[in-house]
């Protein structure tokens, strides 16, 4: 870590990272992985693990915003997450609801805005009935957008937009020769959201799990060994460092 980066860890909450010569990302995304293996380490079950994670799951939205980072997405419950044992389905689907039962205030009192990435309408009552509340408790806020990812498959997602696009087409509201990358993204569960700058997963693992296939084209990515649940301030400031050095050019060069 550079001598500014370990200069901005000493200063007070809320100072702008720009003050250090470091651009902000303005979306960034996390896959929130490592929980289980964080968890088997130390002994304990993998509920203590993603109890742990919510810990760290604060940790972030807290240093983001801080930070000035304009839009947050967290993939929190994937649709191939179905496949775990019920139990563990079960403790993470009330993770949601625990965390804005508790945290909403804060959220509220920070001006952040709380979206959601996924088919909701399967998802148990009482974590459709938490993101309802948070949804409209949060819909004027014009901070930082923090978005769960929440049964959540980005190859679904592009498949239920296609669908959606040869519907309107079919119906006469489309022209096919109209149709662009542009017409597909207004159809994505993150219309209206920028693609991710940044998109960090903890863990060490090294791919993206069907997470965001379509707006991560040219997302830099970050794969720290740390796992999710140590996951706090410094590993994100540290991930906006690394971002820095990135030369972006988006399929150009520069002359």
């Amino acid at each position: 870590m550079t001598h500014r980066l370990r200069k901005f860890l000493g200063t007070r909450s809320g100072q702008s990272l720009s003050r250090t010569g470091h651009t902000i990302p303005r979306h960034v995304a996390i896959i929130m992985d490592g929980n289980g293996r964080w968890a088997r380490r130390r002994g304990l079950p993998r509920s203590a693990g993603h109890y742990a994670g919510m810990q760290a799951l604060r940790r972030t939205i807290r240093a983001a915003a801080d930070l000035g980072i304009g839009f947050l997405t967290l993939y929190a419950f994937s649709t191939e997450n179905w496949h775990r044992p019920k139990e563990e389905v079960d403790f993470l689907l009330r993770l949601p609801s625990e965390f804005l039962k508790t945290d909403l205030p804060e959220l509220k009192m920070r001006n952040v805005r709380i979206c959601f990435l996924g088919s909701l309408d399967e998802l148990p009552a009482h974590t459709r009935e938490a993101a309802g509340a948070a949804l409209a408790e949060t819909a004027g806020n014009t901070g930082m957008v923090l978005s769960f990812a929440v049964n959540y498959g980005s190859r679904s997602e592009i498949v239920r937009a296609v669908r959606e696009v040869v519907r309107e087409s079919l119906a006469g509201r489309l022209v096919l020769e109209a149709i662009s990358e542009k017409t597909i993204s207004t159809y994505l569960f993150t219309a209206g959201i920028p693609d991710p700058d940044l998109l960090i997963r903890p863990g060490g693992e090294q791919r993206l799990s069907n997470f965001l296939l379509w707006q991560s084209a040219y997302a830099e990515f970050w794969f720290p060994r740390v796992c999710w649940p140590d996951f706090g301030r410094e590993h994100l400031l540290e991930a906006i460092e690394v971002y820095n050095k990135r030369d972006r050019r988006y399929g150009g060069i520069k002359l």
